[in-house]
């Protein structure tokens, strides 16, 4: 059995699904300082308008561990999100199929960011019949022994477009293909052939230490 160690994400990238899916098991960290701008509370969908970044708002301070980081309830950003969600996706033909899941996920009022994660990560894993089981992290190893994917993917380090085998876009016809977005787009133009995903990454190769991608 192989197992892997990965930072929390909210409705994760296509890259981080690919690669948690190679492994029979993985964990996720808890016990992390939650750093800034990072998967961990944001993902990217592709709109008419062009990629765009949706962020759960958060209350944490500089020194919260990421189980500690509560869900800022004040804006509805929850429902914004669905309602940006549906415009983006509405059109696509897998977006009924997936909406009430979606509904269910967004709008259960979730304490913390890391129960509304797993929850995600969890539907996800079902929908895409993945066998992978999931763990947290309960102390921080810097050096963990097994392979260590915390900060393999990040919005601030880009993996190569040529990496991703392109797939029909919903707004295909105004907006040039996005590699890499949230596997909600993936899911929603492609449907239960998200399954292949690992097919999809025909050029970026895992690396014996994750930590060293070039990504």
């Amino acid at each position: 059995m192989t197992t892997a160690l990965f930072s929390t994400a909210y409705f994760p990238p296509i890259s981080y699904v690919a690669a948690l899916m190679l492994h029979n098991q993985i964990v996720i960290e808890a016990k992390e300082t939650f750093p800034k701008q990072t998967y961990r509370n944001r993902m990217e969908i592709m709109t008419a308008g062009g990629v765009r970044t949706l962020s759960v708002p958060v209350i944490r301070n500089n020194h919260s561990r990421t189980d500690e980081v509560l869900i800022d309830y004040k804006e509805r950003w929850n429902i914004i999100h669905l309602r940006t969600i549906e415009a983006a996706y509405s059109a696509s033909p897998y977006y009924l199929y997936y909406k009430d899941d979606i509904d269910s996920l967004l709008k259960y009022k979730y304490n913390s960011l890391l129960d509304l994660n797993q929850a995600i990560l969890e539907w996800i894993l079902r929908r895409l019949k993945a066998h992978t089981t999931v763990a947290l992290t309960t102390d921080y190893d810097p050096v963990p022994p097994i392979d260590d994917y915390r900060t393999a993917f990040s919005p601030k380090r880009r993996l190569p477009a040529d990496g991703f085998k392109p797939y029909y876009q919903v707004f295909s016809d105004r907006q040039p293909f996005a590699h890499n977005l949230s596997i909600l787009d993936m899911m929603m133009n492609l449907g239960p052939e998200t399954e292949t995903i690992k097919g999809m990454f025909y050029k970026f190769v895992l690396k014996e230490t994750p930590t060293g991608y070039n990504c």
